[in-house]
């Protein structure tokens, strides 16, 4: 799913229980991420819950792009790393590090309704889509 159909969807619920139950639902859509990439060097830390995030590198005409896959151990959570990769999953490093996902979560009003673990989780999230994009951008 793409992110401006994301965006069109949460504009449709008016109830936040709906929309909680949409986020849950776009994480049940994510692939299953395979045991082996459950791993140290996978987990995103600053996350109250078990979260992994798997960065792949993807040569086709230009520029690589990023594509990430991920998983975690809290429905909620599953919903987020689900936005997050509908804007940035197949992005090349300069467009990812040029994206401002946390206006997207403050645009469909997902920011104001985090716990405060939930708001860190995603924030440490973004900052590792961002540190493998740097990583991938040099």
């Amino acid at each position: 799913m793409q992110i401006d159909d994301i965006v069109e969807n949460f504009e449709l619920l008016d109830d936040w229980e709906d929309r909680y139950r949409y986020v849950i639902e776009l994480g049940k859509e994510l692939e299953p991420l395979p045991e082996d990439e459950r791993t140290e060097a996978n987990k995103v830390h600053g996350c109250t819950s078990q979260v992994w995030l798997a960065t792949h590198l993807e040569n086709g005409d230009g520029a690589p792009r990023l594509i990430f896959r991920g998983d975690s151990d809290a429905h909620i959570v599953r919903g987020l790393i689900a936005i997050l990769f509908a804007q940035l999953s197949g992005q090349t490093a300069p467009e990812i590090l040029g994206a401002d996902p946390a206006a997207t979560f403050q645009r469909i009003g997902l920011s104001d309704h985090l716990t405060p673990q939930r708001a860190n989780g995603l924030n440490a999230m973004i900052a590792r889509i961002r540190k493998d994009a740097a990583a991938a951008a040099v």
